[in-house]
């Protein structure tokens, strides 16, 4: 038996963006950590101490666990004590949840459990899940229900950029199937977090984290909708938020070519398939980022036509500015519909990767750098405010046809 003054161990199941940043933290805490992931290049990248992904401080913190020994990968579950969930919960083409990558992990980890282990849910998931995998355990093993395993729900909280930090400073919001699942997974944090850890129920806690990202999906689409208005009205979004901005109660954000990343794109539309008939704000502002990237592509078709032959450069393809994710990233949407449409020579530009993803490499669409986009562009379309970017030479873009989807223009030099 595990001594009371010893980590527990640990088996992490999914090494994306966040099962990778959370066991190389929790390996060089003390905690012996098995990560598991089906993609065999991901599982020997990770064992020769490198990264798959690109997140600050991620390949120091990898290398240290690796190289400790403390932290290991593999293909298959192993026995541990505690079972973290880190997969993805993506939705279908008709936007209803798909937790095939939970329940596969569920019944996988279900073969290695015994009686008394902790299983926490960390993937953001539709109110109900945690239950689910309480049930798909007990399916694969029958002996294991009615509370035998502790099966908990802890969201993750993170930003893309500060995942270490923030994985250790945020609160955590921790919900178990019933309070001993609670407590037990709450004792688990607060083993390693110095934010507060808030307990509740398991549907509280998956509400919750749809809920915040639900928030700032609803805000966000109203600055979405407030430059679609301001394009008609011939006036400066930008400033117009700046000057609204100055009312003490007032924070409109900015807006954007719409809405990706893998939580706020996708968990208002797990609230909306749990109460259609109730969530019709919620559905409304989906509605209003999603339709954002094909007006961006109408602006910029409207520009090229101004061309004979126009080079369009795109200016960034992830979701978000110094990130290498392009989960449903708009502005790899919008550079994908210009050249589908034929809008022009299509230079895509993108510092945090090497190729092209599929999406783009079957479209006649080029990868350069910076520098030779600008040389060759006639029509610039900055889609990311990637640092990089914000270095441009104010001058060098006045010789140029502009369409500004992310408000790259104010932050140049």
């Amino acid at each position: 038996m595990r001594n009371s003054k010893e980590r527990p161990r640990v088996t992490v199941l999914g090494l994306g963006y966040i099962g990778l940043p959370t066991a190389s933290l929790l390996a060089t805490r003390g905690f012996s950590v098995h990560g598991v992931d089906v993609n065999p290049e991901v599982v020997d990248t990770i064992n020769q101490g490198a990264i798959h992904i690109v997140e600050p401080d991620l390949d120091v913190l990898v290398r240290s666990a690796v190289q400790s020994g403390q932290l290991r990968a593999g293909t298959e579950p192993e026995p541990a004590d505690v079972f973290i969930l880190a997969v993805p919960t993506p939705f279908t083409e008709d936007r209803e949840p798909d937790l095939g990558f939970v329940e596969a992990a569920s019944r996988a980890m279900a073969r290695v459990l015994a009686p008394e282990n902790l299983v926490i849910l960390e993937s953001t998931s539709p109110v109900g899940t945690t239950e689910r995998v309480a049930h798909w355990i007990a399916e694969e093993r029958p002996e294991l229900g009615g509370g035998a395993v502790h099966v908990a729900h802890c969201p993750e909280r993170v930003l893309p950029g500060q995942i270490i930090k923030e994985l250790v400073d945020n609160d955590r919001v921790v919900g178990g199937l019933n309070d001993a699942a609670t407590e037990a997974a709450a004792a688990f944090y607060r083993e390693f977090v110095s934010g507060e850890v808030l307990t509740t129920t398991a549907r509280t806690a998956e509400m919750a984290k749809l809920t915040e990202n639900t928030f700032r999906d609803v805000n966000i689409a109203l600055a979405n909708e407030l430059s679609v208005i301001c394009e008609r009205l011939d006036i400066d979004v930008w400033r117009l938020i700046e000057l609204a901005n100055r009312h003490p109660r007032v924070n409109v954000l900015q807006p954007g070519p719409g809405v990706g990343g893998h939580c706020i794109a996708v968990d208002p539309w797990f609230v909306v398939a749990s109460a259609p008939e109730q969530s019709r704000l919620i559905r409304t502002a989906r509605a209003v980022n999603d339709d954002k990237p094909d007006q961006v592509v109408a602006q910029v078709a409207a520009q090229a036509r101004r061309l004979r032959e126009p080079v369009i450069a795109c200016l960034g393809l992830a979701y978000k500015a110094d990130v290498d994710d392009l989960r449903e990233s708009p502005a790899l949407r919008i550079t994908e519909t210009l050249a589908r449409q034929g809008a022009g020579e299509i230079l895509a530009v993108e510092p945090h990767i090497q190729e092209l993803p599929e999406t783009l490499a079957r479209h006649d669409i080029r990868l350069v750098g910076l520098t030779e986009a600008m040389e060759q562009a006639d029509l610039v379309v900055p889609l990311v405010p990637h640092r990089p970017f914000r270095n441009i030479p104010a001058s060098q873009l006045q010789r140029k046809m502009v369409v500004d989807a992310c408000g790259l223009l104010r932050l140049l030099p």
